[in-house]
């Protein structure tokens, strides 16, 4: 198949969130199934410079932008994989310091901006040789693909991936006139939403094959709770939904292989865990009794769960615990765990930002790993720490859900295979009781590391998730 990826992030060029991520790791897969396999971005500033052999090319694309006409040159380079990139230049647009926004706001230009892109995209396609079969869209800021395709009658089949359904590109009506689409398209089977221009509900309505980013979650948004206003509009479209779950790039989160470890180590021979373990705690100048450590490497956000790690975490310390966090977010959030560290000192360690080797020696030292998630589209960290022998407690929604295994060996036998730990409903003592159970099993290190073996061999690479993708491109064909 002849497939073209059009996204706003694409990893390591152009990344914020997981996004990034997928962008930078599905398309070299699908290429390496036998695919012909493209990508396009927007050309952001500072592309130029970073991306090896990026080349202007000959192709100037007029994009009609209400009464105005805007200008967009392509440009081409080698993604990952040897995957064909495109980059679309419009300095107006995307010369920015940031994607999307600057000091926590969106630049107020967003809908012209990734109107344009989608559009852009569209134009750009008819002129690729071979020209895509598929042109999978990932969400709102490519969100009006699909219509433009239709609106303009192109051969082109469309598939839309939900990576997070709470961003929906929501304009107000007046903005409208920019997509350049037939007023029959500012309704409620198209791109409207009371009133709004909603470039998420378009991508769910006028695409030919929908995805998001694990099975539960593809069931979770057609309810009411997680459906973000647009649960009928999904329940609707369900014929066409399909959730699959993230892969991981084993070759940059292996610890067998990882250069950012003091020791590597594999389900064969875990000792070079204890010496991760070992140097994490030395690192933060935590005490090294045998207590267990508990690890988050997360965003400071309600959604992340937060305020259920403050409501039990003291409560945790006086059991003589350990804690590493690494993040950043919610000031108030920021100032209250740096206070922690300050009042247990050699129990608590805190990094208030991000650091990319210092989350592989976190998720390699720590024992277990916490992601009580609100809710979670995927996640990415707790297959991280499964890979790592770092047994994760979950909230039991999305893909959390998906990919981890409940321990509970009091319950029945089947769950003695569990690989984790998970708690519902989303609450304090839920979440407790989910992390009393995990310390019950740190005391049995028999079982622990029995535990973490199966955990380390659970197999979620990008090659099964492809498989998945080629179904859904096979019925978008077909369609």
């Amino acid at each position: 198949m002849n497939i073209l990826f059009a996204a706003s992030e694409l990893s390591p060029f152009a990344k914020s969130g997981g996004l990034g991520d997928v962008l930078g790791a599905l398309p070299p897969v699908l290429k390496g199934e036998g695919h012909s396999v493209s990508a396009v971005l927007p050309l952001y500033r500072g592309l130029r410079e970073r991306i090896p052999g990026i080349r202007a090319t000959d192709l100037f694309l007029q994009i009609p932008m209400g009464t105005t006409v805007k200008e967009g040159r392509v440009w081409e380079a080698e993604a990952p994989g040897g995957v064909r990139l495109f980059l679309i230049e419009q300095e107006e647009y995307f010369n920015r310091a940031q994607y999307y926004g600057e000091n926590n706001a969106d630049y107020v230009d967003n809908a012209a901006r990734f109107f344009f892109f989608s559009k852009a995209v569209v134009e750009m396609a008819r002129y690729l040789d071979p020209a895509p079969e598929i042109i999978h869209v990932h969400d709102w800021q490519t969100g009006l693909v699909p219509a433009v395709v239709k609106a303009r009658g192109l051969p082109f089949k469309t598939v839309f991936t939900i990576h997070n359904l709470a961003y929906q590109g929501s304009f107000w009506g007046i903005d409208f006139p920019l997509t350049n689409l037939p007023d029959s398209f500012f309704t409620a089977e198209g791109v409207e939403f009371y009133g709004y221009v909603n470039c998420m509900k378009a991508g769910i309505v006028l695409a030919d094959q929908v995805t998001t980013v694990s099975p539960r979650y593809a069931l979770e948004i057609q309810t009411e709770i997680y459906g973000c206003w647009l649960d009928r509009v999904l329940q609707e479209q369900k014929h066409k939904l399909t959730g699959i779950l993230n892969g991981v790039d084993y070759a940059t989160w292996n610890p067998k292989t990882d250069p950012l470890l003091p020791a590597n180590y594999g389900p064969a021979a875990l000792g070079g865990k204890g010496a991760c373990r070992k140097a994490l705690l030395e690192s933060f100048h935590l005490k090294d009794d045998g207590a267990p450590i508990f690890a988050a490497i997360t965003r400071l956000a309600h959604q992340k769960g937060i305020h259920l790690i403050q409501e039990i975490i003291e409560g945790l310390l006086w059991q003589d615990i350990r804690l590493v966090l690494l993040g950043s977010g919610d000031p108030a959030a920021e100032s209250y765990f740096s206070s922690l560290a300050a009042r247990y000192p050699g129990k608590v360690g805190v990094w208030i930002g991000f650091n990319e080797e210092l989350s592989h020696r976190v998720t390699a030292g720590a024992d277990f790993f916490l992601m009580p998630s609100l809710y979670e589209p995927c996640g990415l960290t707790q297959m991280y720490s499964l890979r790592y022998g770092t047994l994760p407690i979950v909230h039991e929604t999305g893909g959390l859900a998906d990919s981890v295994k409940d321990y509970r060996p009091d319950l029945s036998a089947a769950t003695k295979d569990g690989t984790g730990f998970r708690f519902s409903p989303c609450s304090g003592q839920p979440f407790w009781d989910a992390c009393q159970r995990a310390m019950a099993l740190y005391r049995n290190k028999v079982e622990l590391n029995r535990v973490r073996k199966l955990g380390m061999k659970e197999d979620f690479s990008w090659t099964q998730s492809a498989k998945g993708y080629e179904t859904v491109y096979r019925r978008a064909l077909a369609s």
